[in-house]
């Protein structure tokens, strides 16, 4: 018996190989995604051993609000300059440098502006000499307060050179003028270290531009006495410093500093591996289809096998043989294509950051466990439900010439519709926030069973959809043996279209929520913000541009200006939990451009002590007018606010309103948005020109009008649409495998039918026609259904947002056209290969065919 199943395999190698295909796609996402992480993370620990190399103990003051570790930009706390006197004189220190870095200057370039930062942020710091680390490589160190010297990867970024007078950009303070006097660059020949661009100063100026304070440090490197353990001399410096202050070991600061790096690659692992289980469980449709159209064409074999002694469980063990040689080979082509991909996308991302010295590639192994696992269990799984049909093959059936009739669709369509109705009720639950802590599981969960109910379904509905559609090509002779092949085989043409279903549903679905929270945000700017002008820059970076908060003062003083408020935004802790807070230079001009009314309390300036709050976030922490409530900023004291307004949700800048002398405690001090309100009977081109010349020393903040400022900030959507959909690009693929396994199967399995309708006169390219309308009426059944489901699931999306500010529900038509239309277009490309061979057919040979 294993002697027949591995004739009969290798009798039909291409087509087990072509659906394997899905599987090797689906597993070079899962191992590549693996060996990405893998290689970025030992990456990581590699630069930052290179950052603490020479540090026995690091000292750092403890955040005073509470920080997310996947977050691109960590607070720094500055800590008095005196701290570096106390650690510097206890026993057991050799040496004690005060360090100053932190994200937040930025150089600009020859051209004016800002450079930009796509992966790592551009870091301040003060030079602390030449090292074994770093090394000058032009010019000279920086001596007096108007020299810098920058990394060799700034330089090259910002195209300068050694002599150049330099603007620069803070957080803390407006643009600056400085002579480049010196070029640095890294051991190991390195222009960077991970990417990262650098602008160091003298030490004075660094602590006013990079932490906003004079006599601050970010750290303190220790350098510890011959025969002191770094251990030791942690705990005695923690002992001394105490709770407020984190000390840690060079080696402990290397890997905690790695370690929030990492698990921001973690969640883009997950991400990888989500998009891999969805090319796989579109695998699983090609080879449950693949499994179930070779089972049907070995009728004959298999009965033969019955009748000659073969038992049901042997026949189960032919099939799952297969299955077992398709999925082991498939693991290992996968497992060696993600590692190619892991390794190209490891390279890409090191270009993207700057130049990322990546560690050597190495296979990690998750990797290699799981693409076996994956590999074998898709595989084997598909093809259960075909091996347990040819253990029913009776062995009767040797003596008919005729193939397995189809089965009665009633078991399949009340399958479907449980499976459904269990897809419905957990989307129900996710979408509600009804589902405890495992929101996205359930929602996920909810997702799969629904492909998988709608999948069972299609059979029901195929064959009067498929019929429709094919009588648009009823009126040749082709087109109407086209027609009738699509209809003939429910199951299988259901199985095939569902494939191309799952990746069109789930870009229609990611379209239809982003147009609507799109369509709801722009509706919103306009109902709530009475603004004709802002002032804001586009994040191209970890931290969106601010600008100097003079600017709003000058621009609410411009002729022809009614009103203007400048926006600053931070996380705070707000009675211990962590909130998003914003401030405004001026709480009645907020007002009056929101279009706000206070239910209770009156909408004037908030003095220092003084807080707005939206009405549900009062009412959820009972608070009215006259209560207080405590806030801890990033940087300063805990802070008590007596509330004054409470407003109608959306009718302010956020759910918690501070005055503007709280922005001092942020994060960046700065205000990132301006909202300009124009006087009756002022054209914005009278106005505009002139905020535009109070931002010029700002080159990366830009002055704009309400609809080219709403399509600034939804931007974003469509990069992560564009991303979703390259990213499906994948399962989309397999569903193309899909349609051409299933014509090149279907073509083998009526070569005598094929034959004897050339034998009656149909020509070869009414041949090809012929197939090629089978493949595009599958290919658009496959999108129609995908639109239908995709927008279904994207509508239930919106409406259970609907709470969150997401209001239009908004249908992309064009884009549901361009789908058909690409369906259509697949259809084509998938029949080529199978519409040749049909018509390549030998008339006589086929006639004879048994």
């Amino acid at each position: 018996m294993i002697r027949a199943t591995l004739k009969s395999l290798l009798a039909r190698k291409v087509r087990l190989l072509l659906s394997g295909l899905a599987v090797v796609l689906g597993v070079m996402f899962v191992s590549g995604a693996f060996v990405l992480t893998d290689t970025l993370g030992r990456s990581f620990d590699s630069i930052f051993a290179d950052v603490y190399e020479g540090v026995d103990v690091d000292v750092t003051a403890k955040p005073k609000v509470a920080v997310d570790p996947t977050q691109p930009q960590q607070v720094v706390t500055p800590f008095p300059a005196a701290t570096l006197d106390r650690v510097d004189t206890l026993p057991g220190v050799a040496g004690a440098t005060g360090m100053v870095s932190a994200p937040g200057p930025q150089l600009i370039g020859h051209n004016g502006k800002v450079v930009p930062s796509l992966g790592p942020p551009q870091m301040g710091g003060n030079w602390l000499g030449e090292s074994d680390l770093v090394r000058l490589r032009e010019g000279h160190e920086p001596r007096t307060d108007d020299e810098i010297v920058v990394n060799v990867a700034l330089a090259e970024a910002a195209k300068v050179s050694v002599g150049d007078r330099v603007g620069v950009v803070s957080t803390f303070a407006p643009k600056r003028e400085f002579t480049l006097v010196g070029i640095f660059g890294y051991s190991g020949d390195r222009d960077s270290i991970g990417g990262a661009q650098e602008v160091v100063f003298t030490t004075p100026v660094a602590q006013r531009l990079v932490l906003g304070q004079p006599d601050t440090y970010s750290s303190i490197a220790l350098r510890a006495e011959d025969g002191v353990r770094p251990e030791t001399l942690r705990d005695d410096v923690a002992g001394v410093l105490g709770a407020e202050y984190d000390v840690k070991t060079g080696a402990q600061a290397s890997e905690a500093a790695a370690a929030g790096l990492k698990e921001g690659l973690s969640f883009f692992n997950q991400i990888l591996l989500g998009f891999a289980a969805v090319a796989l469980l579109v695998g699983t449709f090609l080879i449950l289809n693949t499994f179930s159209i070779i089972v049907a064409q070995r009728t004959r074999e298999l009965a033969l096998m019955r009748a000659i002694g073969a038992s049901g469980r042997q026949v189960i063990g032919s099939v799952v043989l297969e299955a077992i040689a398709v999925g082991l080979l498939a693991s290992v082509l996968g497992l060696a294509a993600g590692i190619g991909i892991g390794a190209l996308l490891a390279y890409v991302f090191g270009q993207v950051a700057g130049g990322l010295a990546l560690a050597g590639l190495a296979v990690p192994p998750a990797a290699v466990i799981s693409s076996f696992a994956v590999g074998m269990l898709i595989t084997l799984v598909a093809a259960l439900l075909p091996a347990l049909r040819a253990a029913r093959i009776p062995p009767i059936a040797a003596m008919q010439d005729v193939a397995t009739p189809d089965r009665p669709l009633t078991k399949v369509t009340v399958a479907g519709v449980v499976v459904t109705g269990v897809g419905a009720v957990l989307l129900a639950l996710g979408l509600t926030g009804n589902a405890g802590g495992n929101t996205l599981a359930t929602i996920l969960g909810g997702v799969l069973f629904a492909f998988v109910g709608v999948a069972l379904l299609t059979p029901l509905i195929s064959r009067p959809v498929v019929s429709l559609l094919g009588a648009l090509f009823a009126w040749s002779v082709p087109g109407k043996l086209g027609r009738l092949n699509s209809g003939r085989n429910p199951r299988r043409t259901a199985i095939t279209a569902a494939a191309l279903m799952v990746g069109i549903a789930l870009v229609t679905g990611v379209t239809v929520v982003l147009d609507s929270a799109k369509s709801s945000i722009a509706d919103r700017a306009a109902d709530t913000i009475d603004a004709e002008l802002t002032i804001s820059g586009s994040q191209s970076g970890p931290r969106q541009p601010t600008f100097d908060p003079a600017v709003v003062d000058r621009a609410a003083a411009l002729p022809g200006v009614s009103a203007a408020v400048g926006l600053f935004n931070d996380f705070a802790e707000v009675e211990g939990e962590r909130r998003y807070v914003n401030a405004a230079t001026d709480l009645a001009a907020a007002g009056r451009i929101y279009q706000a009314t206070a239910t209770s309390g009156t909408l004037a300036t908030l003095r220092p002590d003084q807080i707005a709050l939206s009405e549900p976030v009062a009412k959820n922490r009972g608070k009215a007018v006259g209560d207080t409530l405590t806030v801890q900023f990033a940087r300063g004291a805990r802070h008590t606010y007596t509330v004054v307004a409470i407003v109608p949700e959306d009718r302010l800048p956020g759910s918690y309103l501070l005055p503007r002398e709280s922005a001092a405690d942020f994060t960046v001090p700065q205000p990132y948005l301006a909202l300009v309100q124009l006087a009756d009977g002022t054209s914005i081109e009278q106005v505009q020109p002139r905020l535009e010349e109070l931002v010029a020393d700002s080159p990366e903040v830009s002055v704009a009008d309400r609809a080219a400022f709403v399509e600034q900030q939804t931007g974003v959507f469509d990069q992560l649409l564009t991303m979703i959909q390259i990213l499906l690009a994948l399962a989309i693929v397999i569903a193309v495998l899909g349609i051409i396994n299933t014509l090149a199967l279907s073509v083998l399995e009526r070569t005598r039918e094929l034959g004897l309708l050339r034998a009656i006169g149909l020509r070869r390219s009414q041949t090809m026609r012929m197939i090629t309308v089978e493949a595009v009426v599958i290919s658009v059944f496959g999108a129609l259904l995908g639109v239908a489901v995709g927008s279904g699931l994207g509508a239930a999306v919106v409406r259970a947002l609907e709470d969150e500010g997401i209001t239009d529900l908004v249908l992309p038509w064009s884009q549901m056209g361009v789908f058909l239309g690409l369906a259509a277009l697949i259809g084509v490309i998938a029949a080529a290969v199978p519409a040749a061979r049909a018509a390549r057919i030998n008339v006589l040979g086929a006639i004879a065919h048994d």
